[in-house]
């Protein structure tokens, strides 16, 4: 049993079971959690975490100043008009409890007609029904509200409350963009600074607004952005963004046809200054917070989750708060990699899953509990591997967990495993056997973000190209994220392979950017003079000059959209390749249909239908390669997570960046190398739970067989 760099989550209610537990654990600090109260003495346990919320909790403030609530802008259901009058009840589909239509600013609300995309006029709002009444429509088309409301319940608040039945009160919000609110957020830092002598660290969750979180009239989410900033919304923040700007937001800017901007979208320029915007707004107001925190001594450490949006961790502004520490929630490598990346704090810490609530934490549910937190483990500790969280813990109700034994001993020896990787790697970097550049609309401002819709949780259309950043995220690559501006005039020197990863016309993949011909032509020179590029999915795509792919060239597979039909295809035989050899299944995810090879391009795998056989015309291509000039590509249809995608993805990389596979290489598909050059120490790592025998190729290339246990890390 070791000890140190693991927050446990205390209970009131556990008493004496507390120190056990947390003994067991080797904690040396304890955290409340939302909805408990730390145990008596709590420097017993060691250092002290207190939550400390900025623009909730306190109601008493909020039922004096109602009118200083936070505000967004929503988008009422669609409504057919069938007469020449509509009538929209614009809170239909909306948590009552969540907001309340403000009509103070009605001079803000919008009514459009959707059929034409055009505002229009004549109408009224009856604030007793909240009926909006539109005169003079055309029939048969679909008319919307845009309106502005108050958020009236904290939306982090209506989850909690709701997964865990409380009846406590709900909770208000306040703006600090109203001047009196954010003269009150200081007076009450520091205030409570002064009552609570024994934190150490105050963990603010998180500061002053929310990512849009809106419920729905059944209390289930109807719209989850963890990206979004539809809660900044407040009026003072427009006016002054067009006194800075001379940039006039509407309404419709906000609620971008009911998409709310969400990071799929590629942003407009308009979109990104706002952001910038709050950003500034954010880090300016936090910093005052934080030097209160450090004048009592005391560390401030933020949650990346809830109230985070404006604190965009690889933002221009993140290292102007003087945070000391950042926390967030482990969903996989990828999380682990956001957090420990994070430049401008001291130390970095992981929530790993699952979250002690009662969704998990019921009785007959202790098995499937224990293998969450292998999974979990698992697949966080690869990106571990590479670069290292500093700290550990969980959250929730440890009172649950504790009626679960065998998920107490298994999170006791996990800790000792968290601990031994960070101390053998000490400050030391992981070789990387070359530089990949994920390119999108976002680039670094979002770093290890790609195609998130909430916090890395499982979706259907996203989830084979998480799997691409998850495969990532545990290799021996340096990965860096670019922008489509940042390419535009040429690709950084120290860049081997680029990847662009999405589909037709999001962010990711990019839409009408590659009509940009400065783009389209920085990359082809870029591969046709010896670099790699990859693409997934529907990279490239949008339909202009006779292309759907504007670098069909550059990958050798093209996209058909029925426009091609008529142009014979002969391309359809697969051939033997390196990257291939060895690898038996191939999962491509949610895949891609109609993906045809250009003359010149090998085929790697293809499908063919059973209805007829001909020799031209027929076949799906699913991954194929290509040579362009000095440089080559690789295309697949889809890349969810898997340790054979992982492998094949890294043998992609390998061959299109030139660069030899066995170098620091363990051969099983099911086991992965990691080189620290510092201290010239292999970890050799079995992602399976059985036995696995493979070779290990050093730095050198020297070869030898190693034998590993069930999930073992062995340092060589």
């Amino acid at each position: 049993m070791k000890f140190g760099r693991f927050t446990i989550p205390a209970d009131n209610e556990l008493g004496e079971k507390t120190k056990e537990i947390a003994k067991l654990w080797g904690a040396d600090a304890v955290r409340d959690c939302d909805g408990t109260a730390l145990p008596d003495d709590p420097k017993r346990f060691g250092k002290v975490y207190n939550t400390y919320f900025v623009v909730r909790g306190d109601n008493e403030w909020a039922k004096l100043h109602p009118e200083e609530a936070q505000r967004i802008f929503l988008l009422s259901d669609r409504v057919l008009a069938t007469d020449d009058t509509v009538k929209i009840d614009i809170m239909r589909s909306f948590l009552k409890d969540e907001f309340d239509p403000d009509p103070v600013y009605l001079d803000r609300w919008e009514v459009y007609d959707r059929t034409v995309g055009e505002k229009v006029g004549g109408w009224s709002y009856d604030g007793k029904s909240g009926i909006v009444t539109v005169e003079n429509v055309k029939k048969f088309h679909e008319y919307t509200v845009s309106f502005l409301a108050r958020i009236t319940w904290h939306p982090v608040q209506i989850y909690n409350y709701i997964t865990n039945k409380w009846t406590c009160e709900k909770q208000l919000t306040y703006d600090p963009a109203f001047p009196n609110t954010r003269e009150y957020i200081k007076r009450h830092m520091e205030e409570w600074c002064k009552a609570n002598p024994d934190t150490d660290v105050v963990r603010f969750t998180t500061f002053l607004y929310q990512f849009t979180l809106i419920f729905n009239d059944k209390g289930k989410e109807k719209f989850v952005e963890w990206f979004g900033y539809g809660q900044t919304a407040n009026p003072i923040h427009v006016d002054n963004f067009y006194n800075e700007t001379g940039i006039r937001l509407t309404a419709e800017d906000f609620v971008d046809n009911g998409h709310y901007n969400n990071m799929f979208r590629t942003p407009t320029e308009k979109l990104k200054k706002y952001i910038e915007f709050i950003e500034r707004f954010v880090s300016g107001t936090i910093k005052e917070l934080v030097d209160i925190c450090h004048k009592y001594g005391k560390e401030a450490m933020m949650f990346l989750g809830d109230d985070w949006i404006g604190a965009e961790p690889y933002g221009n502004y993140f290292g102007n708060m003087g945070l000391d520490a950042v926390v967030g929630s482990v969903g996989g490598g990828v999380t682990v990699r956001m957090l420990s990346e994070i430049p401008h704090v001291t130390y970095h810490e992981g929530r790993f899953l699952p979250y002690f609530f009662p969704d998990t934490f019921f009785d007959g549910n202790e098995e499937n509990a224990v293998k969450e937190l292998n999974k979990n483990w698992l697949t966080a500790r690869r990106a571990h591997m590479r670069k290292p969280l500093d700290r550990m813990g969980f959250g929730g109700y440890l009172s649950l967990a504790a009626k679960f034994p065998r998920f107490v001993e298994r999170v006791a020896e996990i800790a000792d495993e968290f601990r031994d990787i960070y101390d053998a790697l000490g400050n030391g970097k992981p070789y990387c056997r070359l530089k990949a550049a994920i390119l999108n609309a976002w680039g670094k401002k979002r770093s290890w973000m790609s195609h998130m819709v909430a916090h890395e949780l499982w979706y259907q259309s996203i989830y084979s190209y998480q799997g691409i950043s998850e495969a990532l995220s545990g290799l021996p690559v340096e990965v860096e994220f670019l922008s489509f501006d940042d390419v535009k005039n040429g690709v950084p020197k120290d860049i081997d392979v680029i990847i662009n990863a999405g589909d037709a016309y999001t962010a990711f993949s990019g839409g009408e950017v590659w009509l940009d011909e400065n783009l389209q032509t920085s990359i082809r020179e870029f591969v046709y003079n010896g670099g790699g590029f990859i693409g997934v999915g529907e990279p490239t795509a949008v339909s202009a000059n006779g292309r759907y792919f504007q670098l069909a060239d550059v990958l050798g597979v093209d996209e058909e959209i029925g426009f091609t039909l008529s142009a014979d295809k002969y391309n359809i035989e697969k051939v033997k390749h390196e990257i291939t050899d060895g690898i038996e299944k191939f999962d491509y995810g949610e895949d891609k249909k109609n993906i045809y090879a250009l003359k010149g391009a090998k085929i790697l795998d293809v499908a063919f239908s059973d209805r007829f056989k001909r020799n031209f015309n027929v076949g799906e291509v699913k991954m194929a390669v290509n040579e362009y000039g000095k440089g080559r590509s690789f295309y697949i249809t889809g890349l969810p997570y898997g340790f054979d995608n992982a492998r094949f993805l890294y043998k992609a990389l390998c061959w299109t960046a030139g660069k030899d596979l066995f170098v620091c290489y363990s051969s099983d598909i099911n086991t992965e190398c990691n080189y620290y050059p510092e201290s010239k120490r292999y970890a050799i790592v079995n992602n399976s739970g059985e036995n696995v025998t493979t070779d290990f190729y050093d730095i050198n290339g020297g070869k030898r067989s190693v034998l590993l246990k069930p999930m073992e890390v062995k340092w060589l």
